[in-house]
């Protein structure tokens, strides 16, 4: 199988070769700078680039080497963007680790050693305190209440950072024939690659609500005025559904998978219960999943963190084929249960290793022991990409991201 068609049979339910792998296709399934620099060194590959491509998170994008090294089988078309050396630039954010940022960064250092980043208003919008590695947002503009009319909501969203600094491809939306562009870029990427290709497109609502008015707000709002939530959720649709059209207009024939996000657990349990996920989100969910299903050959997966488990079969109700990162830590979200009751109706992509408390903290034999236990829980009958639970942290050793990798070639032999 070629690696496009191996991700596919895994999504069809069928068995494929060998349990399919992804690092890096998604800004949930990558890997930090720190932890990059210091495998490819171990690797004896400090030739590679250090490109960041998701700066909030300080996500490196892997470069093709790498992948091929641990046999990956999908990639962010993002990637086809940013190949002119002129769109980076070289800085140091993190202490001790230069790298590769977009040109269009506007960051800097300040006198206590914090760093920010000034959105397109000239207001700071992230903050990575010292020691960190991670921008944290600084401007929640409907904090006080929301407004009368949604006429700049557009302008509102880009004030928080999730919305002011984007990732590629998404960075080059204000360029003229953006959608043209998308089109030819991702067309020419097909055709110099066997890997699947993924889009992630966003179209967050759960999230967007707490981006917006901040988690403890919205979350009181969801109870106390569902009226103003149902409003600002129709407006947040109409910018989504022109963007999804747009998008699967130019490739909907082309990508292989739409990522789309919202967190919606904690290591808890869900946020909120099922039937307020009922009445606020899954009709929303469910219209633009219908939507790439009728007027696209993608797929649709779901970013969601977190114990999500009371609300799965929602999710596949409303038309979620993936579910990703699979946060097998979090409650009722164990590898056995998940599969037994929802692996015939969804693909897991994810879960695969813990990245809270193994990869960071185990022996790399303890490694290869918890990833192929994970691995003959999840790959039977397909309906599994193997990646980590979200993304591969600073603090992980490089042994044990090369025992993970050869603890799937282990099981797949």
């Amino acid at each position: 199988m070629t690696p496009r068609e191996r991700i596919l049979a895994a999504i069809n339910h069928q068995k494929p070769d060998r349990v399919p792998i992804d690092l890096g296709a998604t800004p949930s399934s990558g890997i930090s700078v720190v932890a990059y620099q210091n495998l490819i060194k171990y690797l004896g590959k400090s030739h590679l680039k250090t490109q960041v491509y998701d700066v909030i998170q300080e996500v490196a994008q892997p470069e093709m080497e790498l992948l091929n090294h641990f046999g990956v089988d999908v990639i962010d078309i993002g990637r086809h963007f940013n190949t002119d050396e002129n769109y980076w630039k070289e800085i140091e954010i993190i202490s001790g680790h230069r790298a590769l940022y977009p040109h269009w960064l506007n960051t800097q250092r300040l006198p206590d050693d914090s760093n920010v980043i000034y959105g397109s208003t000239g207001e700071i919008i992230g903050r990575m305190p010292l020691g960190a590695t991670f921008f944290d947002q600084t401007i929640f503009p409907y904090i006080n209440g929301y407004p009368s009319d949604y006429k700049n909501l557009s302008k509102d969203m880009k004030r928080v950072i999730w919305g002011g600094v984007g990732f590629t491809p998404w960075d080059w939306s204000e360029e003229k024939d953006f959608w043209k562009l998308l089109r030819e870029k991702t067309i020419d990427l097909k055709s110099k690659t066997d890997k699947a290709l993924l889009l992630g497109i966003g179209c967050n609502l759960f999230e967007w609500g707490t981006f917006i008015r901040r988690m403890d707000n919205f979350l009181m709002d969801l109870l106390a005025e569902p009226e103003e939530v149902h409003r600002f959720l129709d407006a947040l649709m109409e910018s989504h559904m022109s963007g999804l059209q747009k998008t699967i207009e130019a490739v909907g024939d082309v990508v292989d998978i739409i990522k789309f996000g919202d967190d919606l657990g904690m290591n808890s349990g869900p946020f909120i219960s099922t039937e307020m996920y009922n009445e606020f989100f899954k009709p929303r969910h469910k219209m633009m999943c219908d939507y790439v299903k009728a007027n696209s050959s993608a797929h649709t997966m779901l970013h969601s963190c977190g114990g999500i488990y009371e609300l799965i079969p929602e999710l596949i109700d409303a038309g979620f084929e993936i579910l990703n990162p699979v946060q097998i830590n979090a409650i009722n979200m164990e590898p056995w249960r998940l599969k037994k009751e929802f692996g015939k109706d969804i693909t897991f992509w994810g879960g695969g290793c813990d990245t809270k408390s193994i990869l960071n903290r185990a022996t790399p034999q303890e490694v290869k022991d918890h990833v192929k236990k994970n691995l003959e829980a999840f790959s039977v009958g397909g309906g599994f990409v193997f990646t980590t639970v979200h993304n591969i942290m600073p603090d992980v050793p490089p042994e044990n991201i090369v025992a993970m990798f050869e603890a799937v070639n282990e099981f797949n032999k």
